[in-house]
């Protein structure tokens, strides 16, 4: 028993021992802890304290509006005001409450604002959209009940604006939100996830003049959510207003000038400095459908999917120009030297290479003529003979050095198609789609390259941009739509044509005849400057109905506007319903100077 008794004396000797080397270890551990949270961990705990107690609320920029030449509005932005819900902030068993609430202030169905909660979180990763475009009375009711709607939210958000519908949509382009890989590269640049980004025409190419930059407010947070106090505030920067070219006169005129056609283009420009006045595509679309906050994938599909393809610019997409080609024959014959200004051909019924009777379009040929008669009656055997004589390189020169197969420059050009000017080399190569040497260049090929068929295939801006350089005297110009960018006379954007004066003579004194009393002659009437210009019917070498073109330019002999009037698959020739088309624009251009 004695030694019992001692045992547990030295065991509750030992005891306070025990207790401080455990009281030792805690406090070690909370010491430990301590140093690890506030030195070595310090730095990003106030950060994550910081991001529980204050919010950034970020204040998108105004996109800079894009104007006509005149200062007229083609696309602005405006206000928008969406309702939100912050899952974070609201839990299962209290959202019924809230949803309710919700319903019964703003006028919204409860079964639809729970199919949006159940969407999840939107892109900027801590937000629900609820509701889209609230009237001003809902969002003036939500404001009188905002403090009793915890988790609820009403935010503005700046949409693009195209106040005049499709018009101008393939020049003008749209806006789109930023994808997640596009912010992974734009977010040093000031890109938020929210963002919306210039996806086609104007809109993308001057994206950073007219985007601006963003702004925000930083508010303080209690831990309900509850705003404190603003701690900064910055402003956005909003985007610089970017000028255009075009002329919402004429470009209404080329767009209604094609109402009545199945598809085509319309494009008229300054031959003086490229500025384009109007450029118009049918089928068109509305940039305003890219400007909502959500859309169905029936919508999406009805646009995308479109057999008619209604997101394609027609104006710079190539096509069989046609007769509207010969003067780029005539340019080969005289520059080459085989065929001179004073040369008279044999014009006849039709003319055989290889195995195939190339006709004229009369069926009899009209005699023994000269170039100017062979532009204006659009003699078809007379530029076999021309075309055929100086061979496809002299041809495919004499189309290098107006443009074609090549990107006119215009700021949206990846959009715009080279085209295609065939030759002998081209064919050697295999065409693009056959094995080299499998199928070489015939005399056949080269009769359609002479009157524009079959392995010639230009945009009408490529055919604007050449006649420009008739009617300017020799200059091939820069399209472009927007103004005070850049010089767009310097060497960069206006080069000199290696023509010479004869042969351009010749081609004006020729376009000129097919206006004055060719097959260009129904542009004559009250209101229309003389003009020179060409007419062209094509065969579409897809199996589609003929093409109607036609080109011009006015006042003769120094043209100040070039008009391009196609119609796609539009059977009944050139002088049928292009030149109508162009006839529109000239009358409203001619109107516009009166003024």
């Amino acid at each position: 028993m004695a030694v019992t008794s001692q045992q547990r004396q030295t065991g509750l000797r030992q005891q306070p021992l025990v207790l401080l080397v455990v009281v030792l270890l805690f406090c070690s551990a909370m010491v430990a802890r301590l140093v690890w949270m506030q030195l070595l961990e310090g730095a990003r705990f106030r950060e994550l304290a910081d991001e529980n107690r204050i919010r950034l609320v970020p204040r998108s920029p105004i996109r800079g509006r894009l104007l006509d030449r005149k200062g007229r509005v083609l696309a602005t932005s405006k206000l928008s005001y969406t309702l939100y819900v912050e899952p974070r902030l609201v839990s299962d068993s209290a959202w019924p409450g809230l949803r309710d609430r919700l319903a019964a202030l703003l006028n919204l169905k409860p079964d639809v604002l729970d199919q949006r909660r159940d969407r999840g979180v939107d892109r900027d990763g801590y937000r629900t959209t609820l509701a889209l475009n609230l009237k001003p009375e809902q969002v003036l009711r939500f404001r009188e009940q905002a403090s009793t709607l915890q988790g609820a939210q009403v935010d503005v958000e700046i949409l693009r604006h195209y106040p005049h519908g499709t018009l101008a949509s393939h020049a003008l382009g749209y806006t789109q939100p930023i994808t997640e890989q596009e912010y992974e590269a734009l977010a040093e640049k000031g890109y938020k996830i929210r963002d919306r980004i210039g996806r086609t025409g104007v809109e993308a190419a001057y994206e950073t003049h007219l985007r601006g930059k963003w702004g925000g407010q930083m508010l303080e947070v209690n831990a309900m959510g509850e705003v404190q106090r603003n701690l900064g505030d910055r402003p956005s920067v909003a985007g610089k207003d970017l000028t255009l070219t075009l002329d919402l006169d004429l470009q209404r005129a080329a767009e209604l000038s094609l109402a009545d056609k199945p598809g085509g283009a319309v494009v008229a420009l300054d031959p003086e400095d490229g500025s384009i006045l109007a450029l118009a595509s049918k089928p068109g679309f509305d940039p305003n459908f890219f400007s909502k906050l959500i859309t169905t994938q029936k919508e999406y599909d009805a646009l995308f999917s479109n057999p008619k393809k209604p997101l394609l610019s027609r104006a710079m997409n190539p096509y069989d120009p046609g007769s509207t080609w010969k003067p780029v024959t005539a340019m080969a014959g005289m520059e080459s030297g085989k065929f001179p200004p004073d040369t008279k051909l044999h014009t006849t019924a039709c003319i055989t290479y290889g195995g195939h009777c190339f006709p004229d379009h009369n069926g009899v040929g009209f005699g023994t003529i000269g170039y100017a008669d062979a532009l204006r009656f659009s003699s078809n055997t007379f530029f076999y003979q021309v075309g055929v004589g100086v061979g496809s390189l002299a041809l495919k020169q004499a189309a290098d050095q107006l443009g074609f197969q090549q990107k006119t420059g215009i700021e949206i050009g990846w959009e715009e198609s080279v085209g295609l000017v065939g030759d002998e080399r081209w064919a050697a190569k295999g065409r693009g789609w056959a094995a080299p040497g499998s199928v070489p260049w015939i005399p056949e090929d080269m009769a359609s390259a002479s009157i524009g068929q079959s392995v010639v295939q230009i945009t009408p801006l490529q055919l604007a941009r050449a006649y420009a350089v008739f009617a300017n005297g020799g200059w091939l110009v820069t399209p472009h739509l927007a103004k005070g960018q850049t010089n767009w006379l310097d060497a960069e954007h206006r080069r000199k044509v290696a023509i010479k004066p004869s042969t351009l003579k010749t081609i004006r004194e020729g376009l000129r005849k097919v206006v004055s009393a060719g097959t260009g002659f129904g542009l004559n009437g009250p209101g229309i400057p003389p003009a020179a210009g060409k007419t062209g019917t094509a065969e579409d070498s897809t199996g589609g109905a003929d093409h109607a073109w036609f080109g011009t330019y006015a006042p003769y002999p120094e043209g100040e506007i070039v008009v391009v009037a196609f119609a796609q698959n539009t059977p009944g020739g050139g002088s049928v319903h292009a030149l109508p088309m162009a006839k529109t624009v000239l009358a409203a251009w001619e109107k516009t100077r009166q003024r």
